[in-house]
């Protein structure tokens, strides 16, 4: 009976982005290629079943943390789909600067006993199995520990359900503590998880600020000031990064937190900082607002689309607070007010508009600047927050239609200070129109796609800006020994300008730093007109000595190349700002529909950097659509790399021609955007041709003399294999001297390494030094 080891990468903590199978399936006793992603195209392909060949049918992880102790269990199915018995060992790398004690394993409610391998012991134990399978998968768990079991079978068809249990001591970095979960072993079974589910409870002595994933979306519950629930589920998808989750604990209305992280001494840094304000408002705190809800009833909105907008509206209705001022503009040709002004919202006015709801009906044409100016003229008091809702679903058609001029209107007329959130309706809108409104007005832009719930966005978004703790907030940085003369002490912050801060919310802000040291950091606002300031201390390292934080790297650059396509697409092209987008994205693997060509594996390794920066130019007059799917797509993935809440790169839309509809290889003026899922959102656009490693991107191209592909970095895209070749070390994979040059490797080199499939050659910089590895 052949012998197989299952390589379960687990860290711990709370296990983020659940997706694929969590083990690695191996035969020590004959080289056999661990399994590499199944490319997730909606439906996994017939394959017939192979001796030693499994599936994991089902992941749960439940974890409670209580301060600085958690108490894991992870629960996971696996499946024997092959055609022999499997007699199998399970190995747990350990978590990173963790303690472990009262580690249990279960497999089907049977106690199997193992041991706990020191990092030092581990390491050949990684080595040997790289060695025997001749793949190089592992090689990013070297220099973590490991806990070991003895062999178990699985029978032909059968299941096993493998249960761990531990207690850690967390780690506590800058305040924050760190709960993590490798996942990314995930990436080298040949299918998806099933199912996952994660569910982390936390409790505190202090009450809880900023609780905060940097690597995936989840769900946080607060049920009080002292505890939350934090949910992650998932189906059938692929693991990219492992998960982490960070928290703070802390006195006050306000808990703010801020972290650095430094590659470089000669460059600037990164920073980020937590804001979080207090659970929950009293009525007697609470700061009264004004809100206006401008809705579309032109001819366009007949039917669902106007049924959707006015359950939006008494929604809106239904949700405001005692004392709020509020007001209803509809428009379709001509205007019309709930009010000649603004109401105090009370059960009595509330009534009244619903009413006022009830006798709307659709038809007619647009007058957006009508309906805008409208509502503006009504806002006439500075110290209460004022919001304007307003929603759309097509050009405007009456009055003032030029696009400049009507912004130019709008922003005069708002007088105030006004936030204006914008709701496109369908892809007939002009985009571009509503991201210039919202910009101009502080606010954000929001698309409706076709298939999508009105009611459901607006409900969200509002549910958002229903309490404001803190309004026409700014953040200022004083660093110790820095002179006014020498600028700002940090730059480039986003969001950058003032911003509100609000109940239940959690404000993250990124920047970059010259000097490292420590700052003083005020948070100011107000609070019913009357100003307020939060201040704490923070430290800006000089710099890192690793990567823990280096996720801020990544997350400054999505908010970045965001800011930059904003300023391309409102203000024109420049040359600085299409380099600067290049280099991001192409450092970082942060596909755009304009660096997306990045991801065709017919692309030569010395491509120059020229050559990029002139076909991106070419892709960024799809920038002139405003209208149809291609204009309103470009603008939804811009607004979501500006508001990126975390490191994950959000789906690119890809060139389509529209003559075949097929992927264009170039731009070309006949192509257009579709907003089908792209690079590098979709492993099935991607997993073959761009891989994220941390903040890095690496990108798989053809070989000039038709052999073996080659994964190469930003710091080797340009190399020419011929034309340098005297500059280049040779290295056999599995050979003496690659494993030598593992042990010489950091851990992050050695994950890059781990990158490297089958027919596939890397070519990297280590330690200045240009290696090829074959």
């Amino acid at each position: 009976m052949r012998r197989f080891v299952i390589a379960l990468t687990w860290l711990f903590g709370c296990l983020n982005s659940v997706l694929d199978a969590q083990g690695v399936l191996i035969a020590p006793d004959k080289p056999v290629s661990l399994p590499r992603p199944a490319l997730n195209t909606g439906h996994a392909p017939f394959r017939p079943p192979v001796s030693g060949s499994y599936k994991i049918k089902q992941l749960r992880v439940d974890a409670r943390i209580v301060d600085q102790v958690a108490r894991v269990q992870v629960s996971q199915t696996f499946a024997n789909t092959g055609t022999s018995p499997m007699e199998v060992q399970f190995l747990f790398p350990l978590p990173y600067e963790s303690a472990i004690d009262q580690l249990t394993l279960l497999v089907d409610g049977k106690e199997w006993s193992g041991r706990l391998l020191p990092a030092t012991e581990a390491r050949s134990i990684y080595e040997s199995i790289v060695r025997s399978n001749r793949d190089p998968a592992l090689l990013e768990w070297i220099g973590s520990g490991l806990f070991q079991t003895r062999v178990f079978p699985v029978p032909v068809g059968t299941e096993r359900v493998v249960t761990l249990n531990y207690n850690q001591l967390l780690k506590k970095d800058h305040g924050l503590t760190d709960f993590a979960f490798p996942l990314s072993t995930a990436k080298y079974t040949s299918r998806a998880i099933e199912n996952v589910e994660v569910r982390i409870a936390i409790e505190s002595t202090v009450d809880l600020k900023n609780i905060y994933s940097p690597t995936q979306t989840v769900d946080i519950k607060r049920t009080d000031a002292r505890h939350a629930v934090v949910s992650y589920s998932r189906s059938n998808d692929v693991p990219v990064t492992d998960f982490r989750l960070l928290f703070d604990v802390g006195q006050g209305a306000v808990g703010a937190n801020v972290i650095s992280y430094k590659p470089k001494a000669n460059e600037d840094g990164y920073f980020l900082m937590l804001a979080s304000p207090e659970v929950k408002s009293t009525d007697t705190t609470r700061i009264r607002k004004t809100l206006i809800f401008v809705v579309d009833r032109s001819g366009s909105m007949s039917g669902k689309k106007f049924e959707q907008a006015c359950a939006a509206l008494r929604f809106v209705l239904n949700n405001l607070h005692e004392g709020d001022l509020f007001n209803i503009i509809a428009y379709d040709g001509t205007v019309e007010s709930f009010r000649p002004e603004l109401e105090k919202y009370n059960d009595e006015t509330r009534r009244a508009a619903l009413g006022f709801v009830q006798g709307l009906h659709a038809g007619g044409g647009t007058n957006i600047q009508g309906a805008l100016t409208t509502a503006l003229s009504q806002l006439k008091d500075t110290s209460v927050p004022n919001y304007v809702l307003f929603l759309t679903d097509g050009l405007p058609t009456v009055g003032v239609v030029n696009e400049a001029q009507l912004c130019q209107s709008t922003k005069a007329a708002n007088q105030v200070h006004a936030r204006i959130l914008t709701f496109g309706v369908g892809y007939d809108v002009n985009a571009r129109l509503l991201d210039r409104i919202a910009r101009d007005g502080f606010g954000l832009s929001e698309s409706v796609r076709p298939d999508e719930d009105i009611e459901a966005h607006v409900s969200t978004v509002y549910r958002g800006i229903s309490s404001p703790v803190l309004t026409n907030a700014t953040v200022q940085f004083q660093l110790d020994g820095f002179k006014p003369e020498n600028g700002p002490a940090v730059n480039r912050t986003y969001p950058h300008g003032t911003f509100d801060l609000f109940e239940g919310q959690q404000l993250v802000i990124v920047g970059r730093y010259q000097n490292p040291g420590h700052a003083r950091v005020q948070l100011n606002g107000q609070v019913n007109g009357q100003p307020q300031s939060f201040e704490f201390s923070a430290m800006l390292n000089p710099v890192s000595d690793d990567q823990n934080f280096a996720f801020i790297e990544k997350l400054w650059g999505l908010r970045r190349i965001g800011e930059i396509i904003d300023q391309i697409d409102l203000s024109g092209k420049n040359d600085e700002l299409v380099k600067e987008l290049v280099e991001l994205s192409t450092r970082h693997g942060i596909l755009t529909p304009y660096t997306s060509f990045l991801a065709d594996e017919t692309v030569r390794p010395s491509v120059t950097s020229f050559e990029i920066l002139k076909r991106t130019n070419t892709n960024l007059q799809q920038l002139e659509d405003v209208s149809g799917v291609s204009g309103v797509t470009q603008r939804s993935l811009k607004s979501s790399l500006q508001n990126a809440a975390n490191s994950v790169v959000p789906a690119a839309p890809v060139l389509v021609a529209e003559s075949q509809g097929q992927p264009s290889s170039a731009a070309t003026s006949r192509s257009r955007l579709s907003p089908a899922q792209g690079p590098p959102g979709n492993p099935a656009a991607s997993a073959g041709t761009v891989r994220q490693h941390g903040n890095q991107g690496v990108y798989l191209r053809r070989s000039p003399g038709g052999g073996k592909q080659i994964l190469v970095t930003t710091e080797t895209a340009e190399v020419d294999l011929e034309r340098d070749k005297g500059q280049i070390e040779f290295i056999e994979r599995y050979s003496d001297s690659y494993f030598t040059l593992i042990k010489a490797n950091s851990v992050v080199e050695n994950q890059i390494l781990s990158q490297q499939g089958d027919d596939e050659q890397l070519l990297l910089k280590l330690r200045g030094k240009l290696v090829l590895i074959r």
